[in-house]
């Protein structure tokens, strides 16, 4: 194995502005090929954490590792959050570590059981005919329209933002409030949503205030819903109505922001591999979700931050260094997928990390969005089948996620 990879002087995988415009894969590539553990060099604090840069994770194995070895790698010391940026005050990051997303075990284990009930199966496919039927009506509004729309807004957002509501029981007409706020917070790196760290931290503060009156409205007048579930039932162990709240907060950017840039990125495919749509209008293969999440990979990294000195790839990698692991790199790994460059919907068997690594912290809500992204694509099939783009996406400017801000197609 090569130990030199080429790659440009002060190349950084979370710059927003390259994520703005693509996803790093040929330079990902090139790591896994040469060096699949890679010190990237920051300008001191560029990311908020008091440092000079991170390792960049890129082989499907060790992002595995790293993700099933909390006691190795945490995720509370710097969240799993890779890059906030120079101005943000270490309170700030700090108070992060109430979201479920950067707990460690025990406490992340603690709170990750109560909220499990919320995601059995059964409360999950107590959802599906309800969610079937938005689906439906989501898809005929957009195809009732004459010229062409962006599937952003349209489509791709609603089901995720009305399946949220759904299943916390959060008045539908409130929804598009969460979705303002869960906007407001992760697009801080975005000039033109023009959204201040400040009005971040504020959305975010009004999204768990939200919560927290519904919280304990629950303990008061217990309903048969999960907020219930989770904060007023009777068995041991409940969330407390803060920890409620910074869950909520959790499901408004991981299970809505996710899931819609996944149907996004999945439309965009499936419009540019057109044999694709053929087949799946022709045959819907069940195997179809988790190939739109492995292409789309929503999550480009997460990290972890090293609790003691350790080895991974070869490298030595100290306590307290940061650890990035890209999702997106792992998900296009030559070792683990045949032709991984391919959009292949009937792809079998997909052990992608779209949904993480493994470990604690695998995604809750993933059976959610498998089913999500079936329903949608299902109707739009029905509805839409000539849909056409009518434009390039247009990406937000993001250190992590692999967001489509516009996209517009025609119904045909």
């Amino acid at each position: 194995m090569a130990s030199c990879p080429a790659m440009p002087e002060g190349f950084d995988f979370t710059d927003p502005d390259l994520l703005q415009h693509r996803v790093p894969l040929p330079e990902l590539a090139e790591l896994r090929a040469t060096e699949p553990v890679h010190w990237v060099p920051q300008h001191h604090n560029i990311a908020g954490f008091a440092d000079d840069g991170y390792w960049a994770v890129t082989r499907h194995a060790d992002v595995k590792y790293v993700s099933t070895h909390p006691e190795l790698f945490s995720s509370t010391t710097n969240t799993a959050i890779i890059r906030f940026n120079e101005r943000i005050e270490r309170d700030a990051i700090d108070a992060q570590r109430l979201i479920l997303l950067n707990m460690d075990p025990p406490e992340h284990t603690r709170v990750r059981q109560i909220v499990q009930r919320g995601f059995t199966p059964r409360a999950i496919r107590a959802l599906e005919d309800n969610l079937r039927s938005r689906a439906l009506a989501i898809a005929a509004n957009a195809a009732a329209r004459s010229g062409p729309f962006d599937f952003v807004t349209e489509v791709a957002c609603e089901l995720p933002l009305q399946a949220i509501a759904e299943l916390i029981g959060i008045p539908q007409e409130d929804r598009l409030r969460i979705f303002e706020w869960s906007n407001r917070m992760i697009s801080y790196d975005d000039p033109e949503v023009a959204i201040t760290e400040e009005i971040g931290q504020e959305s975010a503060m009004e999204l768990i205030g939200y919560a927290m009156n519904m919280s304990a409205d629950r303990k008061q007048c217990p309903a048969k819903d999960i907020v219930t579930t989770l904060v007023a039932a009777e068995d041991e162990g409940n969330l407390a109505s803060d920890e409620f709240g910074f869950f909520v907060l959790m499901l408004a950017v991981a299970g809505n922001e996710t899931t819609r840039n996944a149907i996004t990125h999945g439309m965009h495919a499936f419009l540019t591999h057109p044999d694709q749509w053929e087949l799946y209008k022709r045959e819907r293969p069940a195997t179809t979700a988790e190939e739109i999440v492995r292409w789309a990979t929503p999550i480009v990294s997460f990290q972890r931050t090293a609790t003691q000195d350790t080895e991974l790839g070869g490298q030595k990698i100290k306590e307290g260094d940061r650890v990035g692991l890209f999702y997106s790199s792992a998900n296009r790994d030559p070792e683990v997928f045949d032709s991984p460059d391919v959009f292949d919907i009937t792809r079998d068997p997909n052990p992608h990390l779209g949904f993480g690594g493994g470990g604690p912290h695998f995604c809750l809500g993933k059976s959610l969005a498998v089913m999500e992204i079936n329903l949608i694509f299902n109707a739009l099939a029905d509805a839409m089948p000539g849909l056409t783009l009518a434009g390039d996406p247009r990406r937000l400017r993001s250190a992590w996620v692999n967001g489509v801000k516009e996209l517009q197609v025609s119904a045909g």
